[in-house]
């Protein structure tokens, strides 16, 4: 099987690099009897994916490069959040990349467990989408209770008012939207009411 080793630090200073991962990972791969086909390798926060060598792992991966991605911890791998991370491993699967994580044994989707793993995955972003919604709600009832009102602005505002006084004047829907930095069909909208 060709392998992948994603490592990463979290910056370049402070004497940080990815050697000591590298070097672990590679021993782990050739244990386990993989051939390396690349390393990718980021020395930038995992709270976001723009990550250079991140993006190119799973493009990569997309196209069959590898079957397999080492990688230190998940924490390593990615610090976006549950859903983001369990998103990423998933798209692995659908790619048929397989992954393993060098320090958490029980993250490996290679051996007879794969299928339990992934359900697992899923399952555990399930919930996290369940309790994203639940706070959601939670957060627009509490905005409701403390008088503020949802949703978007009544067409009686102030906007609409200048919208019409300038079409009273006899100005195209267009120029409006330009002076006011508005959508075109906004100011239809605000024509139509």
């Amino acid at each position: 099987m060709r392998a992948a080793i994603y490592a990463r630090v979290s910056t370049r200073d402070k004497g940080q690099d990815n050697e000591n991962q590298l070097r672990e990972l590679r021993a782990f791969a050739e244990r386990s009897g993989y051939s390396i086909y690349k390393e990718y390798c980021d020395q930038e926060s995992g709270g976001k994916a723009d990550r250079t060598q991140f993006q190119l792992l799973f493009k990569d991966a997309h196209q069959r490069r590898f079957d397999v991605v080492i990688f230190w911890a998940l924490d390593r791998f990615s610090r976006e959040g549950v859903t983001e991370t369990l998103n990423y491993l998933q798209k692995l699967s659908f790619a048929g990349v397989q992954f393993k994580s060098f320090t958490e044994q029980y993250l490996d989707s290679t051996g007879h467990f794969k299928d339990a793993i992934i359900s697992i995955l899923a399952t555990i972003a399930k919930q996290e989408r369940v309790r994203l919604g639940e706070r959601t709600k939670a957060g627009l009832a509490k905005a409701v209770a403390q008088g503020k009102k949802l949703g978007r602005p009544g067409v009686g505002t102030e906007k609409q008012q200048h919208v019409l006084r300038l079409k009273a004047t006899g100005i195209s829907n267009r120029a409006i939207a330009s002076a006011l930095g508005l959508a075109p069909s906004t100011i239809a909208k605000y024509l139509a009411s």
